[in-house]
């Protein structure tokens, strides 16, 4: 066991988050995105949400200041009258982490999985919410 880990953060995923540098992104599917075909590196947290995944991720990853867009989210398939409420949540858990407006970017669905594609590591969880998929784009820690 380790202090101030949380404890939805599996070794596995720990050693993920570590191993990735400035720029690597990091996918968090859902209950329905193909995860295990599309990953490099695949991580199971089935059972597990995408809100408290993010939250505890986003509590020891930073996102990318130098980049146009820090998260990339799923956008809705024209024609879907979805109308996603957990991208509402990933912005609140976003500013609780980050000291600077946090720029969201939507990404039509096959280009996402192209996208996804090459991320460094994808995130499988239970998420039942529709549109839940998530890129995170990792940025620096600032020297003291």
């Amino acid at each position: 066991m380790l202090k101030g880990i949380p404890s939805i953060i599996s070794p596995e995923l720990l050693k993920i988050l570590h191993e990735m540098g400035h720029g690597d992104e990091l996918v968090i599917g859902d209950a329905n995105y193909p995860a295990a075909s599309n990953a490099k590196r695949l991580i199971r947290a089935d059972g597990h949400g995408n809100l408290q995944l993010l939250e505890a991720i986003l509590s020891l990853f930073p996102l990318d200041t130098f980049s146009d867009y820090q998260i990339g989210l799923m956008e809705v398939v024209p024609g879907d009258p979805t109308v996603p409420t957990i991208w509402d949540e990933y912005k609140k858990i976003a500013a609780r982490h980050e000291d600077f407006e946090v720029k969201f970017k939507f990404i039509e669905r096959f280009a996402f999985y192209d996208k996804a594609k090459e991320a460094y590591a994808i995130v499988a969880t239970g998420e039942p919410a529709l549109y839940a998929p998530i890129i995170l784009k990792k940025g620096i820690i600032k020297p003291d």
